[in-house]
Parts: structure tokens; C-alpha cells; sequence
């Protein structure tokens, strides 16, 4: 009884590469929808951390009748403002919770400008850090 040997067969050098090809290319369709939804998540992050100081703005209008002017800026949110006009009735404690103002998705400051009595614009400016840009860099307005 003679027991045949089987021949074994390794991958071609083609067949190794048409694998990684495909394999490379599912990696950056899952990459790109990956990257995409980080940057819309950055975004909608930052427009609802608006919202927040939106609220707070409120209050703090309702308390002391108009918003804080751009000189005493978001800070006044957390710390009564000495400048004038000082708020008469600024409630204990300040209007946010902790000890800093929101920063956007990226950790930058808001930039904050009253424009009359009652009206005012927060603005992001994007990932870039910069006025203007495109994409994820695009300024947000509390105004869009």
C-alpha cells in the first residue's frame, strides 16, 4: 500500500496582492464614513454646546434685563461683571455651571458679540481655528 503525497499549494504572489487590494479598499470606504461622522458629531457637538450659553444668556437677561455687552463677554456667565453696566441683579452662583465657559468641539473659545440691547451672535470658528474655511473649518454662527 503506497500512501500518495499530496501536493500543497501556496498563494500566488497576484493572489496575495488582489486580497490586500480589496482589503485596502473596504478600509477606506469604513475610513472616510468613519472620518465624515467625526466631523459632523464635532459640529452638531459645538451648535448644541450653543444652545447651552443660549440659555444662559437668557436667564441672565431675564435677571438683569439685557444681555452682557461684548466687553464683559460669555465670562459674565460665570463671574459677575464689574464693568459697566453691572448687573443689579445677578444671581449667586452665575448663570453656568462650573468655573469655565464651553469651549466648541475642538477646545476653542467662543467668540461672543451683542449687537443691540437684545440681540447677540456666538461664533465658532470651526476646526481650523480661523475666521472663515470650508467643511469642518466653516465659522458657526448662533445666527445660522
Amino acid at each position: 500500500m503506497q500512501v500518495s503525497a499530496k501536493k500543497t499549494r501556496g498563494f500566488t504572489l497576484l493572489e496575495v496582492m488582489v486580497v490586500l487590494a480589496i482589503i485596502g479598499g473596504i478600509m477606506a470606504l469604513v475610513g472616510a464614513n468613519i472620518l465624515g461622522s467625526a466631523s459632523e458629531a464635532n459640529i452638531k457637538t459645538t451648535k448644541s454646546q450653543m444652545k447651552l450659553i443660549e440659555g444662559a444668556l437668557d436667564l441672565y437677561k431675564l435677571d438683569n434685563y439685557q444681555y452682557p455687552t461684548t466687553e464683559q463677554g460669555l465670562e459674565a456667565l460665570i463671574s459677575k461683571p464689574s464693568s459697566s453696566p453691572e448687573p443689579k441683579n445677578y444671581k449667586s452662583g452665575g448663570y453656568m455651571k462650573g468655573s469655565k465657559v464651553p469651549t466648541d468641539a475642538w477646545g476653542n473659545e467662543f467668540l461672543y458679540f451683542r449687537e443691540k440691547a437684545n440681540k447677540y451672535e456666538i461664533v465658532s470658528l470651526g476646526a481650523d481655528g480661523v475666521e472663515g474655511g470650508e467643511e469642518d473649518g466653516a465659522d458657526i454662527s448662533s445666527n445660522d
